[in-house]
């Protein structure tokens, strides 16, 4: 018994050190994920925004983030739903890059990431190589499968295009990533964002910040803000210190529309008489809530949203990939189904490069392993 409490009371350093490691690998990178704050410039180009007033942005229609509640914890914690699929899911590898496409191809690598090619040009979408979303590697909402393609297999990109700031949509490693395989990589986003890529070390140079309505130009594509209807926040959700936006991709001929994150509203209809009508659309239809019903949309207000917007294929995303609501994992994509019986709606596999003229009539995949 002495010579085992000896030992015990030599160990018990070891396992502090080892504890403390753990928590050093868990929060060291945690503040700079976390991202900047904008000031100077950008911060008084954000005050001359229509959009900001009292410090903050504001949505065209009020939208009520939500706070914690017990009802939130009982339904997380004793909630009968299938979160996460119980098979694994069924990936597709990178497709052929070495010519360019004339029309429009989406590619879903899971959630909110979508490679969109349009007219020779080449659009990622809330890119998020991560295992987690979340400012730490070690906490926070863990992949339910793995991206389907390695980054550095990407193609050469014109831009990037980012939705808001959240960490499910805005991920630093991999915007770090990016910004060093490609030097001269543009960075699309809504205002007040460029301050997270700035403190990430992304060239001023880079990044492009529009308000709602503004546009750049990649050699005959604009890359279009529009209206969202959501909120914003690394540290502080629902702080609203930087903008969120939708977005319109405007070719020549061929138009995509990528909702972000948004609860449905009556912007959708203006989105679509301005710049519809769409080829495709891509639209949130995951991660809904009765708690939270302003700022993400059921798959039925999906269905509507692209109807509003006067869309011709729609491709969701913003689903099966990370565990982030009460539902069941495969509903999202059953109750668009139902409620879209009447539309043309493609469901890819992730990493499954889709022709959006020639896309497959949906084929059940996720059947096989929800």
């Amino acid at each position: 018994m002495r010579d085992l409490l000896r030992r015990s009371a030599l160990l018990a350093p070891l396992g502090a050190l080892v504890g403390a490691g753990a928590l050093v690998g868990a929060g060291w990178q945690v503040p700079t994920a976390i991202g900047g704050q904008p000031k100077g410039a950008r911060l008084e180009r954000m005050r001359r925004s229509p959009h900001f007033r009292d410090g903050a942005f504001h949505n065209t229609e009020s939208a009520v983030v939500g706070a914690p509640s017990s009802g939130v914890l009982r339904d997380l914690v004793f909630g009968k739903e299938v979160r996460r699929p119980t098979r694994p899911v069924p990936l597709i590898g990178t497709p052929d890059f070495s010519t360019d496409v004339e029309g429009v191809r989406v590619s879903w690598l899971g959630h909110a990431t979508v490679l969109v090619e349009v007219e020779r040009k080449r659009f990622l979408f809330d890119p998020v190589w991560s295992d987690r979303v979340s400012p730490s590697p070690v906490f926070g909402p863990k992949r339910l499968h793995p991206v389907p393609w390695a980054l550095d297999d990407l193609p050469e990109l014109d831009a990037v295009v980012i939705s808001h700031d959240h960490y499910d949509h805005l991920d630093m490693t991999t915007i770090r990533r990016l910004a060093a395989r490609q030097p001269s990589l543009k960075f699309v986003v809504p205002l007040g964002v460029g301050a997270h890529l700035e403190r990430w070390r992304v060239p001023e140079a880079n990044i492009v910040e529009l308000d709602w309505e503004e546009r750049a130009t990649f050699d005959g594509v604009e890359v279009v803000a529009t209206a969202a209807r959501h909120f914003s926040g690394r540290l502080r959700p629902g702080g609203n210190g930087t903008l969120w936006a939708s977005w319109v991709l405007a070719g020549k001929d061929r138009r995509v529309f990528y909702t972000g994150d948004s609860g449905y509203f009556a912007g959708y209809q203006r989105i679509g008489a301005e710049h519809g009508p769409f080829d495709v659309t891509l639209v949130q239809i995951g991660a809904y809530s009765p708690y939270w019903p302003d700022i993400h949309m059921t798959p039925e207000e999906g269905v509507a949203t692209h109807r509003a917007v006067r869309g011709e294929l729609l491709v969701p995303v913003h689903w099966a990939t990370f565990n982030l609501a009460m539902h069941s994992w495969s509903e999202p994509i059953e109750r668009l189904l139902k409620d879209g019986d009447d539309i043309r709606i493609a469901v890819p596999k992730p990493g499954q490069a889709l022709d959006v003229d020639e896309a497959p009539a949906p084929d059940g995949w996720w059947r096989a392993v929800a």
